[in-house]
């Protein structure tokens, strides 16, 4: 028996993956059918080896789903499972809709969600009331969340009409349906997404947003935001083109500008905009680039760990698989493995990955816990910020999420940029050994890195001088030279890796027990 699952989706990166992976456990084909999405959706179909269709133009989800339909009769199934890719239909529960058919006792079998009145109820009108006005009367209790969450036998494919109708498509088919005498039947489901994103609306929370030469895209940016955040403070550092006009257009109550004069650095921009979200008494504070790369549906995925109280800062990650890597370059894509293995080091985060993404959330202990007055002020920021929130102990979670890349060129100059970081964070690391390991405590792991430092590059120095000496000028060289290079690079190697396992131990249990008291310490 052929089961077919048919996904519409349009925007859908945040939920898409792990849809697909969830659902591909209990049906044989998946068919994603992209209503002309302009995010990361089709990379990570494609990316997931099941089948993608394409709209050129959106059409919308009625005719996403005709399409998909269409699409699965060329497989001759005996089963078309419909669900959403937007969070809220949970693939876990597609054998609860599979049940009544396999022991045919239903032709349709639709999800319903506890304490609410099932869609065919409605539809059959038991209760003498207007079928219109009763599934409106749904679709505002629940938001339309469940409807479409069913699944189809083949007894019904002949009848299903996809005409555009008063109704949505989703009571639409199961009207086709019992029009012609088929049986469906109500099953209860949960959503995918729990409801207590419903928190965030008691939060405050502050969106800071450091924009150059951003009169494109920053509209759309701070239009995006959602209506749970209460505070956006955009900072315009000094752009020359007409973003500044834009922001004045922007009728938003919840907007703040910040104008620099001069041109001061995204570091800088970001660190006048915590300072003040701080002074506004924002609980968490969250850093979007205003070039729409950042899609604001990742938010409660950065917020919810801090408002419950599991981590102290979050960050995006665009390096945990290939369907989240899409439209990264491959020479970008080696820069950031190679800077996030010298940021995992100098950090002592090492458990982070693509330190340069700059989609992050802090708590407001935590900001106020470092010394954001040295925030880095080039590109390196979001480092200098991992090296801080280690040196004090607040806890750091990876988010997962695709790489997004739009209309926005970047402007870095890698080979410039990947020099002034690489300096910064060797500077950075040996602050925080001074600091987290001889200030605020004592670790003799410290010694460890200290003796590996000077006998790596000493073996390397002495090692290059007996290469020279005698293969290439023919001078005379001790036989015992070779034995002594070697026991200064294995001696240091064995110290350097002793005194990452040791960071490594020491940062576990920063994360386990939270922040290092900071009332005393002095920041110089």
């Amino acid at each position: 028996m052929t089961i077919v699952a048919v996904i519409p989706a349009y925007n859908e990166e945040v939920y898409l993956r792990d849809i697909i992976k969830k659902a591909r456990s209990y049906v044989d084909e998946i068919i994603v059918v992209d209503d002309c999405s302009d995010d990361a959706t089709a990379f990570i179909a494609t990316s997931m080896d099941i089948t993608l269709v394409r709209h050129d133009k959106s059409l919308g989800r009625a005719e996403a789903l005709k399409t998909g339909f269409h699409e699965a009769y060329k497989l001759n199934p005996k089963i078309i499972v419909t669900l959403y890719a937007n969070g809220c239909h949970n693939p876990d529960e597609i054998p609860k809709l599979l049940e009544p058919i396999f022991w045919l006792q239903s032709d349709v079998a639709t999800g319903e969600l506890k304490g609410h009145e099932c869609i065919p109820v409605i539809l059959i009108d038991k209760n003498g009331k207007n079928q219109q006005a009763a599934i409106e009367e749904v679709c505002d209790i629940s938001g339309n969340r469940f409807a479409g969450f069913s699944a189809f036998s083949s007894n019904t494919f002949n009848v299903l009409k996809f005409n555009e109708t008063n109704f949505p498509v989703e009571f639409s088919l199961l009207k086709d349906v019992q029009d012609a005498g088929l049986d469906v039947k109500g099953v209860e489901v949960s959503i995918f997404v729990s409801d207590e994103y419903a928190v965030l609306h008691e939060r405050k929370i502050g969106v800071v947003i450091p924009a150059y030469n951003e009169e494109k895209l920053i509209r759309i940016t701070v239009e995006s935001i959602p209506p749970y955040v209460s505070r956006i403070f955009v900072i315009n550092d000094a752009s020359t083109d007409s973003t500044a006009k834009v922001l004045e257009s922007i009728k938003d109550p919840r907007l703040h500008v910040i104008t620099h004069e001069t041109n001061q650095g995204v570091g800088a921009a970001i660190l006048h905009g915590y300072k003040r979200a701080l002074k506004e008494n924002m609980e968490i504070v969250v850093v979007m680039g205003g070039d729409n790369q950042m899609n604001p549906d990742q938010l409660p995925k950065l917020l919810m760990p801090i408002v419950q109280g599991k981590a102290d800062y979050t960050k995006g990650n665009r390096l945990m698989s290939k369907e989240f890597r899409g439209g990264m370059s491959k020479w970008r894509l080696l820069g950031n493995s190679v800077l996030t293995m010298i940021n995992k080091i100098s950090s002592g985060y090492w458990h982070i990955m693509d330190p340069q993404n700059g989609y992050t959330a802090i708590s407001r202990k935590a900001l106020s816990g470092i010394d954001i007055d040295t925030l880095f002020t080039y590109y390196g920021y979001c480092n200098d910020m991992l090296v801080k929130l280690n040196t004090f102990g607040f806890r750091t979670m990876d988010i997962t999420m695709p790489a997004r890349y739009g209309q926005e060129k970047s402007s870095i100059k890698y080979s410039r940029f990947m020099f002034r970081v690489s300096v910064m964070l060797f500077r950075k690391f040996l602050w925080r050994l001074k600091m987290k390991y001889m200030i605020l405590s004592f670790h003799p792991l410290v010694f460890f890195y200290t003796l590996g430092m000077i006998l790596v590059p000493l073996g390397l120095l002495f090692g290059s001088y007996i290469f020279v000496a005698k293969l290439l000028l023919g001078w005379p060289v001790s036989p015992n030279s070779p034995l002594l290079d070697a026991l200064l690079l294995i001696t240091g190697i064995q110290f350097t890796l002793f005194a990452m396992l040791f960071d490594m131990q020491e940062s576990d249990k920063s994360m386990q027990g939270g922040e290092t008291d900071v009332r005393s310490v002095s920041w110089n």
